[in-house]
């Protein structure tokens, strides 16, 4: 199986001024685990994740105050839709991160999660045969 029939097309774009509280507002509306912050000003693709707010949190820092740029992890690893599930699995543990933004051309066009990596591997739930 491949990365693109994992992925999540729903990509929660966001910008390096976003504070944490709009970013953790955002991603909570659409359910999501992590931000891609685009910097218009600056050339490459950064990662926001609900770890990097926590961690924010945890330092006692204003989430009103702190931005988005200011806690984004910029040494991002990318992923191909062309991946496969085990490629996506072995950079999240080699890297120690949950989230892969994927691109395609240079554009970003989904992120592949662990979560989304366990519902393929994951047997699908059916009845129990009746005896």
């Amino acid at each position: 199986m491949l990365v693109r029939d994992a992925m999540s097309t729903l990509v929660l774009t966001i910008g390096p001024t976003h504070t944490l509280r709009q970013a953790a507002r955002l991603m909570a509306a659409r359910r999501v685990g992590a931000a891609v912050v685009f910097d218009p000003d600056d050339t490459g693709i950064g990662i926001l994740t609900e770890r990097d707010i926590l961690t924010s949190l945890g330092r006692g820092q204003d989430p009103d105050r702190e931005t988005a740029g200011g806690h984004t992890t910029t040494d991002v690893v990318f992923a191909g839709p062309e991946w496969t599930l085990e490629d996506a699995a072995q950079a999240m543990t080699h890297g120690g991160f949950r989230h892969l933004i994927v691109l395609d051309g240079g554009d970003p066009v989904g992120i592949v999660s662990v979560r989304d990596i366990i519902r393929c591997w994951a047997p699908s739930r059916r009845p129990a045969p009746v005896a």
